[in-house]
């Protein structure tokens, strides 16, 4: 299995920042995937956030570009979402994800036999004005 723990979030004004963490441990051989962020607010579909892929690419969602960052750690087992320039808008609760990965250099994922979709429990990121 995957398991994932995450950290940080809060409260922050607008123009403000945070930092998520979201560290995973593993306990399968089906080791490679990509970890993506979503967040949903309440009467909202869940959203895509930004994702660092299997070969660290980050990519994001256009309304968070220029303002957020995807990273790993140097040990790679921990994921960062930087939140900076915070808006009310960006309320909500933040999710981090394991995924198949993505990435067309690849052919042979989704791998038979592994299971990649994972979720962290979430952690609650509100920004007022």
């Amino acid at each position: 299995q995957i398991r994932l723990m995450q950290s940080g979030g809060g409260s922050a004004q607008a123009g403000g920042s945070l930092t998520l963490a979201c560290a995973v441990s593993l306990s399968t051989g089906c080791g490679r995937y990509d970890l993506t962020w979503y967040r949903q607010a309440p009467g909202k579909e869940r959203e895509f956030v930004g994702r660092i892929d299997v070969d660290g690419r980050p990519s994001y969602a256009d309304s968070v570009k220029g303002r957020f960052t995807v990273s790993q750690g140097n040990g790679k087992t921990t994921v960062y979402l930087q939140m900076n320039s915070l808006k009310p808008e960006d309320t909500a609760m933040y999710y981090c994800k394991t995924e198949a990965p993505t990435s067309q250099d690849y052919e042979e994922f989704p791998i038979v036999g592994c299971e990649y979709d994972y979720w962290g429990q979430g952690t609650q990121v509100t920004v007022s004005t």
